[in-house]
């Protein structure tokens, strides 16, 4: 499966992975710094964007093999919720793809609390679509950053609104899920690796990307105070910053 993508600058291969129900686009306010340095390639998905659609029961496996036909050789891995997933997952497989990651709002060690609230709202989405949107875009921006950029929060909805429902859910599917089975081989990633998430961001909270970052041999993590999920668009500068430091093999 070729996915839609496309490349920006020259230097070091630098891939950037968005999360599930968003698009390449979402890496816009970080793109112009990170490409003056990088060659960036930025990639839709499967199931999002202009990529082809997911099928129910597609893999965590299969979404990092996408990527790793679309990249010429190794690269600094960036995924941002789901996209940090396939990230790691690539680093496992394939870990001859990743000079570094740096993994943006991740999942890790959900409780069975969190993992309920997350098929929670799986189940939302299935029976009420267009409502699961705008819960999480409620979720995802305060209301003082809402006020502030209405537009950025209409354009992150219509995203969402935009998805065919059977592709997201499919892809909800895995990142509801595949924290779990990523777990065991966590300790196996070779990668420099920097874990970044929102001081006040309620799923990828700073708890799992602790947890994370001591699961992962070295792993550094980060923990960007006030901010929530979105980090590559209400912290594009901090995380940029975050992403030109990390160390590579």
């Amino acid at each position: 499966m070729r996915l839609s993508h496309e490349t920006h600058g020259e230097g070091t291969d630098l891939v950037l992975l968005h999360g599930v129900g968003l698009d390449r686009g979402m890496w816009s306010r970080c793109l112009p710094a990170l490409a003056e340095r990088h060659r960036v390639t930025l990639v839709d998905l499967r199931g999002h964007g202009a990529s082809p659609a997911a099928e129910p029961g597609v893999s965590l496996a299969e979404l990092a093999g996408d990527v790793a036909e679309v990249m010429d050789g190794p690269a600094h891995v960036v995924g941002f919720s789901l996209g940090a997933l396939v990230a790691q997952q690539l680093a496992l497989s394939q870990p001859e793809l990743t000079s570094a990651l740096t993994l943006v709002s991740s999942v890790a060690g959900r409780s069975e609390e969190e993992r309920e609230a997350v098929a929670g709202r799986r189940e939302r989405a299935r029976q009420d679509f267009a409502g699961s949107a705008r819960a999480a875009v409620e979720r995802w921006f305060s209301e003082d950053w809402r006020a502030r950029e209405p537009d950025l929060a209409w354009s992150v909805l219509t995203t969402l609104l935009s998805n065919d429902p059977t592709s997201y859910l499919a892809c909800y599917d895995v990142f509801a899920t595949a924290d779990a089975s990523l777990w065991p081989g966590l300790p196996g990633i070779k990668a420099p690796t920097v874990v970044v998430t929102g001081q006040d961001d309620p799923g990828s909270t700073p708890a799992m990307t602790r947890l994370l970052a001591d699961r992962i041999p070295d792993a550094r993590a980060v923990i960007v105070p006030g901010a929530r999920h979105l980090l590559p668009l209400e912290r594009p500068h901090q995380l940029t910053d975050v992403i030109l430091d990390a160390p590579l093999l």
